[in-house]
């Protein structure tokens, strides 16, 4: 059910993606209606009995019962609240499109996210060719699944791997870099966090981080000073987690420090070294959750050493990989194994 564009324009769009594939045999039928009107849906929808409806979208929907233009609160709080009620009646799914603000929320009322079953979120960032799939709220399962998309020419392609698009370059003999072993949802993947340290050219220094949370880097800019004794108050620290991804995964504190320290004394962290590990106010490694996933898969991208809390090695057994592990108890001894 389509309320924002016309059968041509849906049908152009659908040769377009399904070119590279065989014609659609005649048991993958797609009917399509182009309307608005909530009372005419449903009567489509009893002579057709489906086994999917899609609405695209809520904010284009509007019934008899609500004297008000379509998108507005009462509305999207009727179409919705109906819709509901015929899919729990009848057993068809039905999926609901809706609009993103610009902040990236959902737009119309916060009640729509009530009374649905499930939230899932489709962002992107127009910098870069892939999208992500995250479910926000899930009645019928985890809120800890995340999909990973790379748009192309003729779709989408689902990323199995996400690391293959977070590292992609080599950056052998550049300082700055340290590569950090997350999990976002239930699925690790090496993150590249970039940092530049350079002497405050104004009078403030600067502090500003992409991806990340600026209020935790100055944290551990403050952990970095007290606890290691690098003085950093007179310097711009400027923090960037590749591929435009936001990270909110405390174990990327160690990467975050060892960046900020290759930065400022302008040496390089050796090739196929990565780390994971949170850092607390006294400059101790805490040990991460799903620490053997965060292993493999730094194994399986060809990462020859790791540092990882000393916490974290209770539990498991190491000899089952092939990577070199450097457990630490402090930031000071996870810096030293990086530098010497």
């Amino acid at each position: 059910m389509s309320g924002e564009e016309s059968a041509h324009q849906l049908k152009m769009r659908a040769n377009r993606l399904t070119s590279h594939l065989s014609p659609l045999t005649s048991d993958e039928n797609f009917l399509i209606l182009c309307e608005n009107s909530l009372e005419n849906i449903f009567d489509h929808i009893k002579d057709e009995q489906p086994e999917l409806v899609i609405i695209d979208s809520i904010q284009t929907i509007m019934t008899e019962d609500v004297e008000s233009n379509a998108g507005s609160i009462a509305q999207v709080r009727e179409c919705a609240s109906a819709l509901l009620r015929f899919a729990k009646t009848s057993g068809i799914p039905v999926m609901l499109i809706g609009h993103i603000t610009k902040e990236g929320t959902l737009a119309g009322p916060k009640i729509l996210e009530h009374i649905v079953d499930t939230v899932i979120q489709f962002e992107g960032d127009q910098h870069y060719m892939y999208r992500i799939l995250r479910s926000i709220k899930n009645r019928f399962g985890s809120t800890a699944e995340l999909g990973i998309y790379e748009m192309q020419q003729n779709g989408l392609r689902q990323v199995s791997n996400p690391s293959e698009l977070l590292l992609t370059q080599d950056h052998d003999g550049l300082s700055g870099i340290a590569i950090s072993s997350a999990i976002e949802g239930v699925r690790p993947f090496l993150v590249e966090t970039q940092a530049l340290v350079s002497t405050a050219a104004y009078g403030t220094p600067q502090r500003s981080a992409t991806g990340f949370d600026q209020r935790r880097l100055n944290m551990l800019l403050a952990v970095l000073e007290k606890r290691v004794g690098f003085k950093l108050m007179q310097k711009d620290v400027f923090i960037n987690i590749a591929g435009g991804l936001r990270v909110t995964d405390l174990a990327m504190d160690l990467s975050i420090i060892a960046a900020v320290l290759s930065s400022n004394v302008d040496t390089p962290i050796e090739s196929g070294w990565c780390m994971c590990g949170e850092v607390g106010l006294s400059g101790e490694a805490r040990p991460v959750n799903r620490i053997e996933q965060r292993i493999a898969e730094a194994e399986k991208l060809g990462f020859t050493d790791m540092i990882i809390p000393k916490h974290n090695l209770q539990g498991f057994d190491q000899k089952k990989y092939h990577i070199q592990l450097h457990p630490v108890r402090k930031v000071e001894e996870a810096l030293r194994a990086l530098f010497g």
